[in-house]
């Protein structure tokens, strides 16, 4: 029996209400509101209102705006990054991570978008006896930190606009103006060097971990910091870095090109 032929068998009317209201919305990046649902859907206003109220207590909806236009919440993008695939991605990271430090004597970390923040799912110490790092399972702010902004260049635009419009509705305030030109700059040069925001002398360089379609799933990144008597430069750092991140691309099935990325690093 096809799959087909067993969704006729045993028809779940509301959930497939349910699904086909989010597969619309997920097309939707200005929202739609109840009347506009029900109208896409072939369905009466009556049909949608409880399946409608359903999605929003769940959180996998949020009405905005004076005019009640229904959005996706970034809720489905957490429950894919609570998926087996998360594990296997920091398994295959670390040993790249490891290879990394020893390179450049500084610690590295892999961190993926989760809402409006970012989150550190593995890092790896320096393999020098001190030195700064980001801890595992830190929280990042969107707009403040180097891994996320990296991600948001690389990231589906969709995606990238609800996790900044999350920002603004849980922060208060709009983005930074130079946003916009600051993500394009990124993704012309493929990843991001900058001063950190939180501890003076710290360059923190970030490159993003690309999906199949070339889209940003984490970003590895290196908070460096020059040490007394230690050769090794933000360039070298970046390097080194660009070939980990095509090389963890790889591993999981993305797009990488080394050829690229030292062209552009260089």
């Amino acid at each position: 029996m096809t799959r087909t032929e067993v969704a006729h068998r045993y028809p779940t009317p509301a959930l497939e209400k349910g699904l086909d209201a989010l597969e619309l919305l997920a097309s939707e990046l200005e929202g739609l509101t109840k009347t506009e649902v029900a109208r896409r859907l072939g369905r009466t206003i009556s049909e949608v209102f409880r399946m409608l109220v359903c999605l929003e207590t769940r959180g996998y909806i949020a009405r905005s705006g004076d005019d009640e236009r229904y959005s996706l919440t970034l809720h489905l993008f957490k429950l894919a990054y609570q998926h087996p695939p998360i594990e296997r991605l920091t398994t295959e990271a670390l040993p790249i991570m490891r290879h990394v430090t020893r390179q450049v004597n500084q610690s590295c970390h892999l961190g993926v978008l989760d809402g409006d923040r970012v989150v550190i799912i593995a890092q790896v110490n320096s393999p020098l006896s001190s030195g700064f790092y980001v801890k595992a399972g830190g929280i990042g702010d969107l707009m403040r930190s180097t891994t996320g902004q990296v991600i948001l260049a690389h990231q589906i635009p969709e995606i990238s606009s609800r996790a900044i419009e999350l920002w603004c509705k849980h922060n208060g305030m709009r983005p930074p103006r130079d946003l916009g030109q600051r993500l394009t700059k990124i993704k012309q040069r493929g990843f991001d060097e900058r001063k950190s925001y939180e501890v003076e002398g710290v360059i923190n360089i970030s490159f993003p971990v690309l999906d199949d379609r070339s889209y940003a799933v984490a970003a590895l990144s290196v908070p460096f910091l020059q040490r007394i008597g230690d050769s090794t430069t933000p360039s070298k750092v970046k390097r080194v870095l660009g070939k980990a991140s095509c090389a963890l691309s790889e591993v999981i099935g993305g797009v990488a090109n080394p050829k690229e990325s030292l062209r552009q690093v260089g």
